[in-house]
C-alpha cells in the first residue's frame, strides 16, 4: 500500500492525521486531558507532549506514516463530518505465523455514547481482515474502563480472560481484559456487523 487508505463508516471517516491537523487535535487532547489519563501510558520523561508541541505532534505523523509504509501499523483519526473526535490504531502488526494487530482507540467525551467508536472499530477490523491480511484482532481494556468495554461489547467480541499486570497505564501496571476477533470469526459476522455499523 504506496498511501495511507481512508476508510468510511455510515457516520465517521478514518483517515491518517496529517500536520495540518494539528489545530485540532491540540483542542481535542487538551480539553479531553482528565477524561482519558486514566486509560492511557504515561509519555516518558523529556518527550515532548504532541498536543502543546506541534513538531512533536508532526514527528508523531511522520511515524505513523512510517509504520504505514513498513506494514508494522495503521493510524487513524475518527472524523464526523469534517470535525476530528477521536483515534483508532492497528498497532503493534506482527506478521508470519501470527498475523495480529493490537486496537487501541479514544474519543472525545463530549461525543462518547454515539457509537462512533465501535463503529470505527468494525471499519477497521474490514480494512485489517480483508485489505492487510491479518488473522486476528486484539483489544485490552482495563476491567474499570466501562466505557471502553462497551465498545468491544456492542460489537460482541469474544473476551480471552484478565492478563494481570499487563500494561503500565499512567503509572500503575494495570490488569487488562483481553478482547479478540480472528478473520474466521470475521467472516462469520462480517456481513451483519457490516450493514448494523457500516452500510
Amino acid at each position: 500500500m504506496a498511501d495511507p487508505p481512508i476508510l468510511h463508516g455510515r457516520r465517521v471517516t478514518l483517515r491518517p492525521l496529517e500536520v495540518d491537523d494539528f489545530a485540532a487535535w491540540q483542542e481535542v487532547r487538551r480539553r479531553n486531558g482528565d477524561w482519558l489519563s486514566g486509560w492511557e501510558p504515561r509519555r516518558p520523561v523529556g518527550q515532548a507532549d504532541p498536543a502543546r508541541d506541534r513538531k512533536a505532534f508532526a514527528a508523531r505523523c511522520t511515524s505513523r506514516r512510517r509504520e504505514h509504509q513498513l506494514g508494522t501499523g495503521y493510524g487513524f483519526g475518527i472524523f464526523v463530518v469534517a470535525s476530528l473526535v477521536g483515534e483508532i490504531n492497528l498497532s503493534n502488526v506482527i506478521r508470519g505465523a501470527f498475523r495480529n494487530a493490537h486496537v487501541g482507540y479514544w474519543i472525545d467525551e463530549a461525543q462518547a455514547g454515539n457509537g462512533y467508536v465501535p463503529e470505527a472499530l468494525v471499519a477497521a477490523a474490514r480494512f485489517a481482515f480483508e485489505e492487510v491480511g491479518l488473522h486476528r484482532l486484539q483489544v485490552s481494556i482495563v476491567p474499570s474502563n466501562h466505557r471502553s468495554r462497551r465498545v468491544v461489547e456492542k460489537l460482541d467480541l469474544r473476551c480471552e480472560g484478565l492478563a494481570e499486570r499487563y500494561l503500565e497505564i499512567n503509572g500503575v501496571w494495570e490488569d487488562h481484559l483481553r478482547f479478540a476477533l480472528t478473520s474466521e470469526e470475521w467472516a462469520d459476522r462480517a456481513d451483519a456487523l457490516c450493514r448494523e455499523w457500516l452500510d
